[in-house]
């Protein structure tokens, strides 16, 4: 085990992710907590953000794979490193998101939604919802046009909307387009054959109906 942790911190593995079997090895290795830690402590970590925008489509979705893998596999370590390392993390995750590649911003819009989402970390989405600019980062990838991207986009805005204690600077973006917003939402997806989104919506459209009117 003390060989295999060497070799996930050495550059030969996380610094030249180059073949599938290497993906495999570092999955097998972030099935164990202490390895999982090791490896998102790692300098190298950080370049997994740029293996998943590898122009070879299977390098790429190998990388996303196990990028996936650590930051879900297990919620409490993931809690705490990205309390620690919160920024480092989104802003790498928002751009992301800001890429022209559909497949890589509908995985990463899947994957933020799944960790905001989970309750050992609460305090990093609360942190997520409480910045304008992700909001305003999530509004406009609700208006993509490809339509799973915006479903996706939607998972997170709702977040935005239902929180009961949004900041002051959260309200006012929110309420500036509370008409605009009202009516996008209205014919929001409205084909789509979904009891749980038809129920989120019906929600949101009540918590933005009840946004202050702005003069």
């Amino acid at each position: 085990m003390t060989q295999l942790t060497n070799e996930i911190i050495g550059q030969e593995i996380l610094g030249n992710l180059i073949t599938l079997n290497t993906g495999m090895m570092i999955r097998e290795c972030i099935q164990n907590e202490k390895l999982t830690e090791v490896i998102l402590k790692s300098k190298n970590f950080e370049k997994f953000f740029d293996y998943v925008q590898l122009s070879d489509f299977d390098s790429a979705s190998d990388a996303f794979t196990t990028l996936q893998s650590l930051l879900t596999k297990h919620p409490d370590v993931l809690s705490t490193f990205l309390t620690e390392n919160y920024s480092r993390v989104i802003d790498k995750m928002n751009l992301l998101l800001k890429s022209e590649n559909y497949v890589t911003a509908r995985q990463t819009l899947k994957l933020l939604s799944e960790i905001l989402l989970n309750r050992s970390n609460f305090k990093n989405m609360t942190r997520y919802i409480s910045d304008v600019e992700n909001l305003k980062l999530i509004m406009n990838l609700l208006r993509d046009p490809r339509k799973a991207i915006q479903f996706e986009a939607f998972q997170i805005f709702k977040l935005f909307v239902a929180n009961p204690k949004k900041e002051d600077p959260i309200v006012k973006i929110l309420a500036k387009n509370k008409e605009k917003l009202l009516s996008f939402l209205k014919q929001f997806h409205n084909d789509r054959d979904d009891d749980q989104f038809k129920e989120d919506k019906s929600i949101l459209l009540k918590e933005v109906a009840k946004l202050p009117d702005l003069q």
